[in-house]
């Protein structure tokens, strides 16, 4: 069984990844993320139907619309959307899909794990991925330390 940390650091190998639910809102957290990637190098695609660019990127509409198509997914939308993104990650042909997992509940829900399985995918969830980048800030790697070294990494997302 591939552990979730691994999970997440297989997804990070991806050069090309979606952001699905970047928010309008500059002060987001998803904008912060989104950033974050950019600046490592990372061709970072801004998923959302309400926006036509982020930071001067072209944005998408929905993950089945991206040309060319990305290697994963990141969702940070919010619980009561995952499941259709997840669905339309599924429809574009997306293996690594992560539900973001912040200080709230997060963006998994049983319906979009469910999918996900159906699909023969295993999600990352339950973890920010600012817990695995190198180089994050201290409050993101101690929270990162914490999960691994406690056991929480393998601990089910809430319903």
């Amino acid at each position: 069984m591939t552990l979730p940390i691994d999970r997440a650091r297989e997804l990070l190998a991806a050069r090309r990844i979606a952001v699905a639910g970047v928010s309008r809102d500059e002060k987001d957290f998803s904008r912060y993320l989104f950033r974050e990637l950019v600046a490592r190098g990372y061709d970072v695609v801004p998923v959302n139907p309400a926006l036509a660019e982020v930071d001067g990127r072209l944005a998408f509409a929905s993950l089945a619309d991206v040309e060319p198509p990305v290697e994963a997914a990141i969702v940070v939308t919010p619980r009561s959307a995952t499941e259709a993104v997840v669905a339309d990650a599924l429809r574009a042909g997306i293996r690594r899909i992560w539900l973001h997992r912040g200080a709230g509940a997060g963006s998994a829900t049983p319906g979009a794990l469910a999918l996900c399985r159906a699909s023969g995918v295993e999600p990352v969830h339950d973890l920010c991925p600012f817990m695995v980048l190198t180089g994050a800030s201290f409050p993101h790697r101690f929270h990162g330390f914490f999960r691994r070294h406690l056991g929480h990494e393998h601990a089910p997302s809430p319903a």
